[in-house]
């Protein structure tokens, strides 16, 4: 059975004008009266009904946790960490995804408010969405939780490890499916043009992207099935990967010391997982991590091929990110 979504309908009281009570028979002025009194109701009655809005027109549809009920055009939309997909569609969300420990997609340049997703739910209720996207972060709890402020619909995982099709079942919840076929027709077009500039000027030299983990200084490795990399810069763009990140089946892992020398990347993107690279303790070790003689040993590190980028478009695979990550490749590598 399909969970139902919420219809904001308020209730209308219908006044019905009482009968008149006939004491008599055939008494003309008595008819008369119950007459009157009949019309009067019939009119408030019908005036009521016109008054009362129209209920949302509402369709099933099913997600990564079955069928759920949902409005046919949701106005007002929460999207948790996948704003970037309403954004490339021209949708506003009416809040943004924010983590304390990490922050939010500055790079999207959003003007809502934040919804602090370590908080309280109730921040959500005072958003009065029409419509709640979640993903992979949200679990059954969290879900139910959710889906007791608005109809709440989570990505299936296969979804989510393609662009394309997370865009696409995304304007199709927001009724915007043409708008997503010219949205994905300039992006393939983008990626056509990309794609020959970066061949033409790195041709198969490897590249892999890190990100320095600001806590402890480990350093994480993304491999080619890394949700916010693998499909953009190995499948769409053609770009070759170190063997140790092909031989990955996980999406990123802490890169240990002792693989350090094995690293055959001719080109590193770096990333910090929290701040920017101006911040005192970012490049501070930065700093260290260029000057430390194991990393001297990478191809990358020795010619001065490795780019400190800037982190929350890099640690996502949405379309408006992705834009930037070959805005970023083209500066790098091409100009």
């Amino acid at each position: 059975m399909a969970r139902s979504g919420f219809m904001r309908t308020g209730w209308l009281s219908l006044i019905t004008a009482a009968m008149l009570a006939v004491t008599g028979c055939g008494s003309t002025d008595n008819q008369a009266g119950t007459a009157a009194a009949t019309d009067q109701s019939a009119q408030q009655t019908t005036t009521a009904s016109s008054e009362a809005p129209p209920q949302k027109e509402t369709r099933i549809v099913t997600d990564g946790f079955g069928e759920v009920e949902i409005p046919t055009n949701p106005k007002r939309v929460s999207a948790l960490y996948r704003e970037d997909y309403l954004v490339a569609l021209g949708v506003t969300p009416i809040v943004q995804y924010y983590n304390p420990m990490w922050g939010k997609q500055d790079y999207l340049k959003l003007e809502v408010p934040l919804f602090d997703v370590t908080g309280s739910v109730e921040a959500m209720v005072v958003a009065d969405p029409d419509l709640i996207i979640g993903a992979g972060e949200v679990d059954a709890e969290q879900y139910a939780l959710y889906s007791k402020v608005a109809p709440t619909f989570r990505l299936p995982d296969d979804v989510l490890a393609d662009t394309r099709r997370t865009l696409t079942v995304i304007a199709d919840l927001l009724g915007l499916s043409d708008k997503a076929e010219q949205v994905l027709a300039d992006y393939e077009a983008r990626i056509v043009d990309v794609k020959a500039k970066l061949n033409a000027a790195i041709g198969d030299e490897k590249l892999v992207v890190l990100r320095m983990n600001v806590v402890d200084k480990s350093v994480n490795i993304f491999g080619i099935h890394n949700t916010f990399v693998g499909q953009i810069l190995y499948e769409d763009l053609g770009l070759k990967a170190p063997g140790f990140a092909e031989a990955m089946t996980e999406g990123n892992i802490v890169l240990s010391k002792e693989v350090i020398p094995e690293l055959d990347a001719d080109h590193i993107i770096l990333l910090p997982s929290n701040g920017t690279w101006e911040d005192e303790g970012n490049a501070k070790a930065l700093e260290e991590m260029m000057a430390d003689p194991l990393w001297q040993t990478v191809p990358a590190f020795k010619n001065g091929h490795v780019y400190p980028v800037e982190r929350s478009y890099w640690q996502t695979g949405a379309i408006t990110a992705n834009g930037l990550k070959m805005d970023d490749l083209l500066r790098l590598l091409a100009s």
